[in-house]
């Protein structure tokens, strides 16, 4: 570990520290040292940066510029973003714990997301209608809603900023970024290339600190019109409770219990590598996590045999190390909360087949795991752990797999494996979930909106649904009529 750094905020155009001076440590969870230090916002920073975006929504260089010109912002800004995708990728990694092949992947991808919203800029219109009064002409526009509160976590950050970003921008609206404490260094680097792509002062401003301050002084502000969230459920009722006063529109993205459904039919190489990706990628540490394995009885041992050999080769270590196959957790908290739930579940009646504990690699690393489930209503089922443990259960006819995905209070995503067409179909309807992959799983595309339904939140990520979402449409009614109005209190 080289020299720890110093970061600042990007408000109006500028790097500033918080204005009290406070910051907090950054640790990596690859060494366990303290790496870097953070600004911690006051409520004065936050009111700084969300007037400044107000200014730059109303008053500034934004606020007249085409939606081609704001178009060519979001293309440069995907140009910069792939050309630095190498040193983004390596910051998150020391930052989150997760592979730098993974995290430069990732990064040099997101700019697709940014490339689909420059071209998406343009084609935002409205409609012509056809009214059913004579010598009106009536047609709506859509406008930008003004000030976008954007908060995202540590996990998938610079993923879950651009399809923020992306839209909200391409849109007409300005935008508050608030990193997560838990790993901000990412975005504030990303956070560069604002001005280099050629985006007014104010246009993007991220700022650091926790929620109780930072969180509740933008969710609250009054000058902010949407706030889109992604996080956890005790944060966003929160959210809900501090936009309450202001009528801001809210987004809630909450990750879930994804069930991984694998019927007798199925590839089962495909299926074991689709599940092993699903729990397994990223440490577990993914809102789309298949954390659920249900498995047809007629395949079950079969499947565990060969999911439990290749659980147990996955290679624990250094994530900056190209041969690294899974890395740390993020934070000593999620450690401890998996260490709970591992016991609780055994305490249950869960019967540990690999894992089950910490490697002696020390640090926050888990074992990738795995745990058979064999009775209804284990605390494990339905608890999102965000790390490397998988909860299987076994069901016999197409109804009971139906029946069990169905049983969750989350609603993200959902993985089927069959080669039954009409199987696919049928599932894929009667499963309540915000997305689902039939045969393959965890891919994402700039054209495809994702989120969730139940407790796993409300609103769409991405695709134009998202488009439409930071944007309200206007009604236009105009007289064509030579002639003037009516007398009002006569009545034909």
């Amino acid at each position: 570990m080289t020299a720890i750094r110093t970061y600042h905020m990007l408000i109006d155009g500028d790097w500033v520290a918080a204005s009290d001076g406070g910051s907090f440590a950054s640790v990596s969870p690859g060494s366990g040292q303290v790496w870097a230090h953070i600004p911690e916002a006051t409520a004065d920073d936050v009111n700084r940066a969300v007037r400044a975006a107000d200014r730059a929504f109303t008053t500034g260089p934004w606020a007249a510029m085409t939606p081609t010109a704001r178009g060519r912002c979001l293309r440069r800004l995907g140009d910069l973003l792939a050309d630095r995708s190498e040193d983004l990728g390596r910051i998150e990694t020391i930052d989150t714990g997760k592979l730098l092949t993974e995290t430069r992947w990732q990064a040099k991808y997101i700019a697709e997301f940014f490339h689909f919203f420059a071209g998406a800029a343009d084609k935002i219109a409205g409609e012509t209608l056809p009214i059913d009064k004579p010598d009106l002409f009536v047609f709506t526009t859509r406008e930008p809603l003004g000030v976008v509160a954007a908060i995202v976590p540590w996990n998938s950050q610079l993923f879950l900023a651009a399809v923020k970003l992306g839209p909200a921008l391409a849109a007409g609206n300005t935008v508050v970024l608030k990193a997560s404490e838990h790993a901000s260094a990412p975005l504030l680097e990303f956070g560069r290339l604002i001005e280099q792509a050629g985006f007014p002062p104010g246009v993007v401003n991220i700022v650091t600190g926790h929620g109780a301050v930072c969180g509740k002084e933008l969710t609250s502000h009054p000058l902010v019109a949407r706030v889109s969230f992604t996080g956890g459920p005790g944060a966003a009722r929160q959210v809900l409770v501090n936009s309450a006063e202001t009528f801001a529109e809210v987004s809630l993205e909450l990750g879930g219990k994804s069930p991984f459904v694998v019927f007798d039919d199925a590839d089962l190489e495909s299926a074991v590598n689709g599940s092993v990706a699903g729990i397994f990628g990223a440490t577990g540490q993914s809102c789309v996590a298949g954390s659920r394995l249900l498995l047809h009885e007629g395949i079950a041992d079969a499947f565990l045999a060969r999911m439990t050999a290749l659980a147990g080769q996955i290679r624990l270590g250094d994530p900056l190390n190209e041969a690294t196959q899974m890395g740390p957790l993020c934070t000593t908290g999620q450690l401890a909360a998996i260490r709970h739930h591992v016991d609780l579940a055994v305490a249950e009646g869960g019967t540990v087949l690999c894992g089950g504990g910490q490697p002696d690699l020390g640090g926050t690393f888990f074992a990738p795991t795995i745990i058979d489930c064999p009775r209804p209503g284990m605390t494990l089922l339905d608890t999102e752990l965000f790390g490397p443990v998988l909860a299987v259960q076994r069901f016999r006819t197409e109804a009971e797999a139906i029946e069990m995905a169905n049983d969750s209070r989350h609603g993200l995503a959902c993985g089927i494996f069959t080669r039954d067409g009409a199987r696919q179909l049928r599932l894929a309807r009667a499963v309540r979930a915000g997305i689902v992959w039939v045969n393959t799983y965890r891919t994402v595309s700039p054209i495809a909106a994702f989120g969730g339904v139940k407790g796993s939140g409300f609103g769409r990520e991405s695709g134009f649904q998202a488009m439409a979402d930071y944007t309200r449409p206007k009604t236009v009614w105009i007289n064509t009529s030579t002639a003037a109005m009516a007398n009002p209190f006569v009545m034909r």
